[in-house]
């Protein structure tokens, strides 16, 4: 998404945690700027927020906790899960949206997942974090539509990212990705590079982008 927004003329700012990933990111595209911070760090996010104008926001930080049945989860997977998941998304938009309200404009676009949407086994706890997002956009948008900031909901089905590679070895996440029954991350982007292209009187509240093949059970975003 950086990538494609930076080529589509947008001054990028890029937060994450691998100072790696960053530079990795910087030498795709020079004009990114990158910004290494652990968006569970309220007081850093505050920091950077604050001498930011924000006319875009995208929460796209996510991560899988290991899968398996709920009643044998561990209490820290359950809390790092909604943290990162929901938590810290909720607290970064309410650090920009005052300033989209003051000036009558903005967009906030949520990475969700079709686990929101549909009940998968052995991720219930990143479901019911993904669900919050999605009530959480829908109620942001009846929040915020009157002052001309729109919002959206990405709905992905299975997407080639890095989400299971601290839980599944590169043998398994190869097989899981085998077969060409994964949305690449390109796609998504050049879909949000399309829906910020909008008029700002329309508003996508949401969008769903699944796999043309099918995929198993387990294989959600």
């Amino acid at each position: 998404m950086a990538v494609e927004l930076s080529a589509a003329g947008y001054e990028v700012y890029a937060v994450g945690r691998s100072k790696t990933a960053l530079e990795e990111l910087r030498a795709l595209r020079a004009e990114i700027t990158p910004i290494a911070v652990d968006i569970t760090d309220r007081d850093a996010l505050e920091a950077i927020v604050s001498d930011l104008q924000i006319d875009v926001l995208i929460n796209n930080a996510g991560m899988m906790p290991p899968l398996g049945n709920f009643a044998d989860m561990r209490v820290s997977d359950i809390d790092a899960t909604l943290e990162v998941n929901l938590s810290a998304a909720i607290l970064l938009t309410r650090l920009v949206v005052p300033q989209m309200r003051e000036r009558g404009a903005g967009h906030i676009i949520f990475t969700g997942s079709a686990a929101a949407h549909t009940a998968f086994p052995n991720i219930a706890v990143y479901s019911a974090a993904k669900a919050g997002i999605a009530g959480f956009a829908a109620a942001l948008r009846a929040d915020l539509s009157q002052h001309g900031i729109r919002v959206t909901e990405i709905v992905p089905g299975r997407v080639e990212t890095q989400l299971y590679k601290d839980i599944l070895d590169a043998e398994a996440r190869a097989a899981m990705y085998a077969g060409n029954v994964a949305v690449q991350p390109i796609d998504v982007a050049r879909m949000v590079v399309a829906v910020l292209g909008l008029p700002a009187s329309a508003d996508v509240t949401r969008f769903d982008i699944m796999p043309t093949r099918p995929t198993s059970p387990s294989g959600t975003k």
